[in-house]
């Protein structure tokens, strides 16, 4: 099959920033080509307009065009030819895009099928935030999935409030995200030198938790002064208070004396990653609004125990008290507790990782991931077909 991926965001050197939807897709994209399928991605919102290979993912860097006021449109044409060409030359026969603005609006193929794939649009993420949208975001997302010739959502929870926020009744597939075991061996030796660290890893933003954390971590130092946290993340910008730095916003959160045991390491590269994960005693993710986070998947499939949220997508993850805990993240006593009873008992803890690794193995090991989207795939090409 010949499969191509339309994203804003793809790990790699060349292409600029990304985050946990750019890491599905290239997790998806291996796969599928390791499994002897063609695959093709394009990256919008480019520098310039090239093509490379990653390994034997063909890659299209996009620049957008820029038109006053017109910008959006032309850009998703040159996307629509693009589209056209790939298909006519063979390179091509279904493409997926991510609902993140919905960049497929007004993109019409005259013969490739397309397929959405819910990640989690700016209004469904505004929508948990609760905070207004822009018009404009809106219009596009609803405006994409009413012309999708297919819909698969990473959740079934992401699902069932899209259709509910756009008033839709799409039947949407639910193939999760999924994880290359491969790259996430634990390393024992190291694993078991871990002394009492936490660690989050991701962007420092309100709608992941990260205003809650300082109240947690203040509950957890009070009963074990042992304890360190460590946080692994780009600072953003807080929304809602208008604050340039979410990290200065969480330091007055802190007491005085527990902030001396919080580490701030910034963002650091992917490669790297895996040490702070390896390193730490348990994985916490307090937040308010994801999809399907691929982060919750790295640490699990690390052989982590976490302690994560409990709204909606957080039990379509972790069975709650086998293969992590989950809690509400303004519940700020509970969620302490359980991080404090995962670095008290070592037991627990341990019979915990090796539960988190076989839900991995279970539900979200990448070519089980891989082999669902592709019988999605066929499905919709035939039915097009016909």
């Amino acid at each position: 099959m010949k499969i191509g991926f339309l994203t804003s965001e793809y790990p790699h050197e060349k292409t600029g920033n990304f985050g946990g939807i750019g890491t599905s897709i290239k997790n998806l994209a291996f796969a599928l080509s390791e499994l002897g399928h063609e695959v093709v991605v394009l990256v919008y919102g480019q520098k310039q307009d090239a093509v490379f290979l990653d390994n034997e993912v063909e890659v299209h860097q996009i620049k957008n065009i820029k038109i006053k006021g017109l910008s959006w449109y032309f850009t998703r044409k040159k996307i629509q030819k693009l589209i056209n060409t790939l298909y006519k030359k063979n390179k091509i026969e279904i493409i997926e895009a991510a609902d993140w603005t919905g960049i497929t609006s007004f993109i019409k193929p005259k013969k490739c099928p397309v397929v959405i794939k819910l990640h989690g649009s700016d209004s469904y993420f505004c929508h948990l935030d609760e905070r207004p949208v822009k018009w404009i975001n809106r219009f596009h997302e609803k405006r994409a999935l009413q012309h999708a010739d297919g819909h698969i959502s990473v959740s079934d929870y992401t699902a069932k409030l899209t259709n509910e926020i756009f008033k839709q009744n799409n039947k949407f597939e639910i193939i999760p995200n999924g994880i290359d075991m491969r790259l996430f061996q634990r390393n024992t030796k190291l694993s078991s030198e871990s002394k009492e660290v936490i660690l989050y890893f991701g962007t420092l933003i309100r709608k992941k938790g990260l205003l809650e954390l300082p109240h947690i971590f203040n509950l957890i130092q009070a009963k074990n002064p042992k304890a360190q946290l460590v946080l692994v993340g780009k600072d953003s910008s807080d929304i809602s208070s208008g604050n340039s730095s979410t990290w200065k916003m969480m330091q007055d959160l802190f007491t005085p004396k527990t902030l001396e045991k919080v580490t701030y390491l910034g963002p650091i590269a992917y490669s790297e990653m895996q040490k702070q994960i390896e390193n730490a005693t348990v994985c916490i993710f307090p937040t308010y609004a994801e999809a399907l986070p691929v982060s919750w998947l790295e640490a699990m499939a690390m052989e982590k125990a976490i302690v994560a949220s409990n709204i909606g997508w957080g039990n379509e993850i972790v069975e709650n008290g086998i293969s992590g805990f989950l809690a509400h993240p303004s519940n700020h006593l509970e969620y302490a507790d359980k991080i404090l009873l995962l670095l008290a008992d070592s037991s627990l803890r341990e019979n915990m990782e090796r539960h988190a690794k076989e839900r991995i193995l279970s539900h979200f090991e990448i070519n089980l991931v891989a082999n669902q989207n592709l019988n999605f795939y066929k499905k919709i090409i035939e039915r097009e077909k016909n």
